[in-house]
């Protein structure tokens, strides 16, 4: 029995032994955040019966590979490896456009050798023609000259004059070709450096790579696909807006937009486009709080001994309890608006190329409209003309995001870009749409006084007079706003006192202590005059901050 046991497992069915199977992956889809992104490569494969190892080696090398995970249809996925040393070299084929544009590049530089040599030579001709103007001159001054006849003299000026004219002519026509060629050669340099630009925008990947083995197996031949998704923070979208202000219907039309761009060291090419204005990258968690211990002492009565003792004894319970300020973490101000709990995503239809490093490419995401409420808005004190705000409140359901890339209009012409604040869905805000330089802003100091005459080291009062002067020069009525502001104490010693001639509208105007606001109409040609003064008494011996 035991002899028949070798041929039996010779006449068993071969079972399938373990080896490699490389397979060449690329970026099927991207969603986009702010700042980052989540990559899914998307790899059919086909693999006999047995325990195999499907091997990706086209990975970039900067992927986070703690952040990979990986699916697998059609097989039995086990362990899963990755590393970004010692990973074989990749075999991928050129793409024909890649061979075109080396082939491209290679027949203008030749042709660029080629009109330089045409040129070396033609500067030669014109060079031998001034050797010969040159030789000419010399012969005419021989020693010999002196001693021949008329008719021989004769006959060695003419000589000497056609062939200096000759070489001269010569010397002009080579110049002039080799000016031309030299034209017809900058323009040949304009082309090879297009076309090696063009060469380097199909290959600005990087050549390291990561490797990545996945373990399979399965009972019988199969057909699968292997799904690799992994975060990323080498890409990334920015906001753009384009605003819009129809004065006439009051009315503000926002073209959204995005710009996307990415350095992960790989081309993106023609994939499913996501763009989420969620922030993994930014806090996702509150702060915590902690108890705040607060103690007194008398400084007269405490030495600094004491002081530095008591601290001691009492730091493993402030430490229990307190946590210095400085070091508490502190929200920044886009994390605090993502509690809000809104988050847009936009799917774009068409899929989308993006080159690594390279590109800035701009996807439209359709318009929203909304109604304004218009202002001309005046603050006296800094600048001397209105400008026009719309006060807009953002009813769209969506999160606008903050973003340098916003572009305002103002009746179909361009104002200029500035920086848009977060606007969340139900949130307000006021929008600048320039100057308005036909209302002209005057604020004059009429009167002031700095307590005794203006003798200050014992001085105990301030006072101001100011007049605030709106003119309308243009030829419609303006609903204004009026800004300024008086001082503020919280402190009973410093008593201050303020008069307005008209009373102001509002008072601390958006919770700003001491900043006032008139609202009125000017019709054209007119002018409102606003009277303002305040009044600051403290106690001799102190000084005013």
């Amino acid at each position: 029995m035991l002899r028949l046991l070798p041929l039996c497992l010779a006449l068993a069915p071969a079972v399938g032994l373990a080896d490699d199977i490389p397979l060449v992956s690329e970026v099927s889809a991207v969603t986009l955040y702010p700042n980052g992104a989540s990559i899914i490569r998307e790899v059919p494969f086909s693999m006999p019966a047995g325990a195999h190892q499907l091997i990706l080696t086209d990975l970039p090398r900067t992927t986070p590979l703690a952040s990979v995970r990986v699916a697998v249809e059609g097989a039995v996925m086990g362990s899963v490896s990755a590393r970004t040393d010692f990973v074989p070299p990749r075999t991928e084929e050129d793409s024909a456009a890649l061979e075109a544009a080396r082939a491209e590049v290679e027949r203008l530089e030749a042709a660029m050798r080629d009109a330089r040599a045409q040129i070396e030579a033609i500067r030669l001709e014109a060079e031998a023609a001034e050797a010969r103007v040159a030789f000419l001159d010399k012969l005419g001054e021989g020693e010999g000259v002196a001693q021949m006849d008329v008719a021989a003299l004769r006959d060695l000026v003419g000589m000497i004059g056609e062939e200096t004219l000759a070489a001269l002519q010569t010397a002009h026509d080579a110049q002039r070709r080799a000016d031309t060629a030299d034209r017809d050669l900058k323009d040949l340099r304009e082309e090879l450096n297009r076309a090696r630009k063009a060469l380097a925008a199909l290959v600005p990947e990087r050549a390291d790579r990561a490797m990545l083995a996945v373990a399979v197996s399965a009972d019988a031949a199969t057909e699968g696909q292997l799904t690799v998704t992994y975060n990323t923070g080498d890409a990334g979208w920015t906001p753009v807006y384009d605003l819009r202000l129809d004065r006439a219907g009051e009315t503000l039309r926002i073209a959204r937009g995005a710009f996307v761009a990415q350095t992960t060291g790989e081309n993106w090419s023609d994939v499913a486009m996501t763009l989420s204005t969620v922030r993994p990258s930014e806090q996702t968690s509150p702060s915590d709080l902690w108890p705040w211990l607060r103690r007194i002492f008398d400084p007269e009565d405490l030495q600094t001994k004491t002081l530095m003792r008591e601290q001691m004894e009492d730091d493993s319970f402030a430490g229990a309890l307190a946590e210095p300020a400085i070091e508490a973490p502190v929200m920044v101000e886009e994390a605090q608006a993502s509690f809000d709990g809104l988050a847009v995503t936009y799917t774009y239809p068409g899929t989308v190329s993006v080159a690594s490093g390279a590109d800035r490419v701009r996807l439209a995401l359709g318009e929203l409209e909304t109604d304004v409420d218009l202002v001309a808005q005046a603050v006296p004190i800094s600048d001397p003309t209105a400008f026009l705000m719309a006060s807009v409140t953002n009813d769209t359901g969506e999160l606008i995001l903050p973003t340098p890339e916003a572009s305002f209009y103002l009746d179909g012409r361009f104002i200029g870009q500035q920086y848009l604040d977060l606007i969340p869905a139900g949130g307000e805000a006021d929008l600048s749409f320039g100057p308005i330089d036909g209302l002209r802003l005057t604020r004059t100091v009429l009167d002031r006084n700095e307590g005794d005459r203006g003798v200050i080291t014992r001085s105990n009062e301030l006072t101001e007079e100011v007049r605030i002067e709106v003119e309308n020069l243009t030829g419609e009525t303006w609903p204004l706003r009026v800004l300024d502001r008086v001082p503020f104490s919280e402190q009973e010693d410093l008593e201050i006192e303020w008069q307005a001639q008209p009373r102001p509208t509002e008072q601390d105007v958006d919770g700003k202590r001491g900043v006032l606001a008139w609202t009125f109409d000017l019709a054209p040609g007119q002018t409102q005059q606003i009277a303002l003064s305040h009044s600051l008494e403290w106690p001799e011996g102190m000084r005013l901050r």
